[in-house]
């Protein structure tokens, strides 16, 4: 199924019930399964100084037991029915899912229910997920790409919370409070901030009562105040530079693109796909598979050259803009001046010459694929719903595939000019000393 099929399907419908929780349901009857995802408009943007990492850190939380389910019979829930579960936090959101059997959409509901509002927080279980979280974030720390990640995109926003990685600062991991926690969680965990996704081989009349009987009861809370920070233009390159124990040199160039309901977005989703291969349109399944890249200009020039080792981009579908991240692994030997500017050379010859085509039809084909292939499951098509529903609207995500296909080689051009210029480049290194 394609992204344009969502909207022209009589199988989907939403609701909304009085306490304005959003319901999205979807039959699709080629299996006796079921996915219930449910997504709270809450992650790292919403999280002020001192607490910051408070909404991955619920999340960890939000496994711990609730007032009528025990924290030993959570996961019994889900694997009784022979399914799956999981549930992860980002910038713009946090979501929770079952994949199960469809006779068990009910008890799904149920559990989505309370944790939704009866999470009980006991403090010897925050103490010990503090432990948890902070040993997370060291492992991170250890992980030079990941590390030169975290330090790249907070020097390249001065304002906006985006700066912050989900995971949060180590100051605040260590000083923040149960109580913190949970005043985060009441704030944020109310019906009138959260999206309920079905999909599968269920009756939508009867999931939606089902949803009504499970949820209807829930009281809506005040509307939780947003951000409206906007991050001031970038007037000059930044620059950080990580020396640390390590065997292998990375390179992160960053720009700041569009959000997903900006006029840039789609053809600088193209453009990444003509430098580094079409990736997905997602954080949850963007990353399955390699990206073709056989014919991505900056493979070629770094790759093949045998200057880097690997080299990808990333371009996401956000609230609010983001950045638009190149990475490189240079080849042992390889000073990271050399990546850096032949990366630069490529980037400056699409800005000042263009892109072919023939280069825009196929990332064309290649990001159609990926949009399929991210719908082969009723998991990934409740998380591609719910995902849009959470960042922007299911229009949106209905509409990208028409977007694509209308996207031109001039509007490619014109975007990689305005938005890839070195005044508004944040670039990193990471240099490895030895022991």
């Amino acid at each position: 199924m394609s992204p344009g099929d969502v909207l022209q399907s009589p199988s989907v419908r939403r609701a909304t019930l009085d306490n304005g929780l959003k319901v999205v349901v979807q039959e699709i009857h080629t299996a006796p399964l079921a996915s219930v995802w449910c997504w709270y408009r809450v992650g790292s943007k919403d999280e002020a100084p001192g607490l910051t990492g408070a909404s991955h850190w619920v999340e960890h939380m939000n496994f711990k037991g609730t007032t009528n389910i025990p924290r030993e019979r959570m996961k019994g829930i889900v694997e009784r029915f022979g399914g799956t579960w999981n549930g992860y936090t980002w910038i713009d959101q946090t979501t929770y899912f079952e994949t199960v059997s469809s006779v068990a959409l009910d008890e799904m509901l149920f559990l989505e229910a309370e944790r939704l509002a009866s999470c009980t927080y006991e403090p010897a279980e925050v103490e010990a997920e503090r432990t948890v979280i902070i040993s997370e974030l060291q492992g991170g720390e250890n992980d030079p790409d990941q590390l030169l990640e975290i330090e790249v995109t907070a020097a390249a926003f001065r304002a906006h919370p985006y700066r912050h990685p989900t995971i949060g600062w180590r100051g605040d991991l260590e000083t923040m409070t149960r109580d913190d926690l949970y005043g985060h969680y009441r704030r944020y965990y109310r019906p009138n901030n959260a999206s309920l996704v079905i999909v599968g081989d269920v009756d939508t009349d009867e999931a939606i009562r089902l949803v009504e009987r499970r949820f209807g009861a829930l009281e809506a809370g005040p509307d939780p105040k947003r951000v409206r920070t906007a991050e001031p233009a970038q007037l000059g390159e930044r620059r950080v530079k990580i020396e640390k124990e390590g065997t292998t040199a990375y390179l992160k160039s960053a720009w700041h693109a569009p959000a997903v309901v900006e006029a840039d977005f789609v053809p600088m989703l193209v453009l990444d796909a003509i430098l580094t291969g079409a990736k997905g349109l997602n954080i949850w399944c963007s990353f399955r598979g390699a990206a073709p890249q056989r014919k991505a200009r900056l493979y070629r020039a770094l790759v093949e050259t045998g200057l880097a080792s690997s080299v990808s981009g990333a371009m996401l579908p956000t609230e609010h803009p983001f950045v638009y991240g190149i990475s490189a692994t240079a080849n042992e030997g390889v000073p990271l001046a050399d990546v850096e500017g032949a990366l630069a050379v490529e980037i400056d010859r699409v800005g000042q010459n263009g892109v072919t085509p023939e280069e825009v039809e196929r990332a064309k084909r290649q990001l159609r694929a990926r949009t399929v292939f991210e719908n082969d499951s009723v998991t990934n098509i409740a998380h591609q719903l719910g995902y849009f529903q959470t960042v922007a609207s299911i229009e949106v995500f209905a509409s990208l595939g028409r977007e694509i296909a209308g996207v031109t080689a001039d509007q490619v051009a014109d975007t990689a000019r305005r938005r890839l210029t070195s005044s508004a480049r944040t670039v990193g290194w990471f240099l490895p000393v030895k022991p």
